[in-house]
């Protein structure tokens, strides 16, 4: 199967636990074959932007509602009704993961993260990057020996803590 044919569905244990305009996102989004990165590049956001829409884990706007809707025939005012709200972050699936895909990245974390908070001290000082003022990049790359890596950029704004 080629990268283009390749289209992130919804698993359907995961449908419970996401808001009701996920369903119909994803089945539109697979009925026109679009990928993520499709999408994004009609709404004018980053692909991981696009993806948390679709999982309810981020908000998107009256421009994000109508774009969404246009682009995959899904009803305006059902988009508007539904994506409208805050969203409910957090909740799409449980901890620890079981999916392997999250449960590796959770795992990175659970490895690598005090290695991580100990070099992003000596480099910021004391504070936490941001999960809010963020973005964040998948990129696949292949070596020379025709392997291939996944590159995950995460970019998170600077918060040093304040002394009170």
């Amino acid at each position: 199967m080629t990268d283009q044919n390749r289209v992130a569905t919804l698993d359907e244990s995961l449908a419970d636990r996401l808001p009701a305009y996920s369903k119909a996102l994803f089945e539109a989004k697979a009925s026109k074959k679009l990928s993520f990165e499709a999408i994004a590049k009609e709404l004018g956001r980053g692909e991981v932007a696009v993806a948390a829409l679709f999982y309810g884990q981020a908000m998107a706007s009256p421009e994000d509602i109508e774009k969404l809707s246009s682009l995959l025939g899904v009803h305006t005012d059902f988009l508007h009704a539904s994506m409208g709200g805050f969203p409910d972050r957090g909740r799409a699936g449980p901890m620890p993961p079981v999916e392997p895909l999250i449960y590796r990245l959770y795992e990175v974390v659970q490895n690598y993260g005090y290695a991580l908070k100990g070099v992003i001290n000596e480099k910021f000082g004391d504070g936490i990057m941001s999960a809010i003022a963020f973005s964040s990049k998948v990129e696949k790359e292949v070596d020379n020996d025709g392997v291939t890596w996944v590159n995950i950029t995460l970019r998170g704004k600077w918060l040093p803590y304040t002394r009170f």
